[in-house]
C-alpha cells in the first residue's frame, strides 16, 4: 500500500493553475511519480506477525541522491552518530519518537507490534513535493522550496506515513471510498497523537492541524489539514482551497483520489477531535486508546464504512470504560458529524 500526506488534488491544482511553468512542470512531475507508485501498490495485506515486548528501536535511513530508485545509499543505522544532513538526522530523530510513542502509550513494538525494522529513504527525486509509505518504508522529498518545505520536517507527517503500515499490519483498511477515508483518517489521528505526545499537549492545548510548517512561506495556509475544522487548513490562489467537510451533509462524491479518501477523512477526523475534546486531558490517553483498540483487535471488516467503524469504536469504549462519559462523548462525536443518529 502506498500512501501518501499530500492528497493528488493539492497537485492538481498546482499543475494546473500555478503562475510559474516551473512549479506547474514540478507538480505533473510529482503527480507522475505518485500515480505510478500507487499503481504498485500491494495487493495484499502484510503476513501477521506476533507481538513481542523487546521494544528495541532498529532504524534505517537511506539516501535517494535526488533519484527515484529505493532504498538509496545507506548513510544513518541505529545507534550511529548524526551526520551532517539535517534531513538525515530529522528522518532518524522522527522515527524514533514515533516508536517511543506506540511503545509508551499502547505497548505496541514497532510498526508491525514485533519489532519491524524502520526504514526511511530521504531526497527522493527532484524537489519531490510529497512523503509516502510503500507497504516496507517510509520516503521523503526535499519539496520545491516556493509551496511546501522538506518533508522531513513535520513530526506528523512521519507519524501519518508510519501509522499506515500500522494499519496495514492490523485492520487492513481497504484504500477506496470511506474505508479509504477511514484509512487516511487514522493516520492523521495518531499523527496528531504523536506529536501532542511529544509536545506534551492536552486535547485542548493542541493545534490539531496537519502537517503544520509544511507549506513554504508566503502560501496562504497553516497546514494540509485540520482536525479541528476541517475545510480551513489552506485557500491559496495556487493550492486551491481546502476541499474537507467537517459532516456528511457535506460529503463528497467524487471518483478522483480513490474515491476521496484525502478530502472524505475530515468527517473522521473531525468525530475523534470532538471526542477527544470532550472526554479532555491527553488525547492519546482514552479517546486514542478507543480508536486503537478499534483499529487493532481484529473485528473490524476492512471494508469498513463510516457508519461501521462508528459503532465499533463505540463498542469499543464500552469495552474499556463502560457506560461512562468517555463512551458517551464518542457516541455523540459521530452524532455531532452525522454519521449516527
Amino acid at each position: 500500500m502506498r500512501c501518501h500526506i499530500v492528497p493528488p488534488h493539492m497537485l492538481e491544482r498546482i499543475a494546473r493553475d500555478a503562475g510559474d511553468p516551473a512549479l506547474r512542470a514540478r507538480a505533473r512531475r510529482s503527480l507522475v511519480l505518485s500515480s505510478a507508485q500507487r499503481t504498485e501498490r500491494r495487493l495484499f495485506p502484510a503476513s501477521p506477525t506476533s507481538p513481542t515486548e523487546d521494544f528495541v528501536p532498529n532504524r534505517t535511513i537511506n539516501d535517494a541522491e535526488h533519484g527515484e530508485s529505493l532504498p538509496g545509499k545507506t548513510v544513518r543505522k541505529e545507534g550511529d552518530a548524526a551526520t551532517g544532513d539535517k534531513v538525515v538526522n530529522q528522518a532518524y530523530d522522527w522515527l524514533g519518537v514515533t516508536f517511543d510513542f506506540y511503545e509508551a502509550a499502547y505497548r505496541r513494538n514497532s510498526i508491525d507490534g514485533a519489532g519491524l525494522k524502520m526504514v526511511s529513504t530521504v531526497h527522493y527525486g527532484e524537489e519531490y513535493d510529497n512523503a509516502f509509505w510503500n507497504g516496507e518504508q517510509m520516503v521523503y522529498g526535499d519539496g520545491d522550496g516556493r509551496l511546501f518545505t522538506d518533508f522531513t520536517g513535520p513530526l506528523d507527517v512521519t507519524g501519518h506515513e508510519l501509522t499506515h503500515g500500522v494499519t496495514q499490519y492490523t485492520a487492513n483498511l481497504e484504500y477506496y471510498g470511506q474505508s479509504g477515508a477511514l484509512n487516511e483518517s487514522v493516520s492523521d489521528v495518531f499523527g496528531s497523537l504523536i506529536k501532542q505526545w511529544h509536545l506534551k499537549q492536552t486535547a485542548d492545548a493542541a493545534d490539531w492541524l496537519i502537517g503544520q510548517g509544511l507549506l513554504a512561506k508566503g502560501v496562504h495556509g497553516v497546514a494540509l489539514r485540520s482536525m479541528k475544522e476541517p475545510g480551513t487548513a489552506y485557500d491559496d490562489p495556487q493550492l486551491g482551497k481546502d476541499p474537507q467537510p467537517a459532516h456528511m451533509d457535506h460529503y463528497v462524491k467524487t471518483h478522483s483520489d480513490n474515491g476521496g479518501v484525502h478530502i472524505n477523512s475530515g468527517i473522521p477526523n473531525h468525530a475523534f477531535y470532538l471526542a477527544a475534546k470532550a472526554i479532555g486531558g491527553n488525547a492519546w490517553e482514552k479517546a486514542g486508546r478507543v480508536w486503537y483498540e478499534t483499529l487493532t483487535k481484529g473485528d473490524l471488516e476492512s471494508d469498513a464504512d463510516f457508519a461501521g467503524f462508528a459503532a465499533a469504536t463505540v463498542a469499543a469504549a464500552k469495552r474499556l470504560y463502560g457506560e461512562g462519559s468517555e463512551t458517551t462523548a464518542v457516541q455523540e462525536a459521530w452524532t455531532g458529524v452525522g454519521v449516527s443518529q
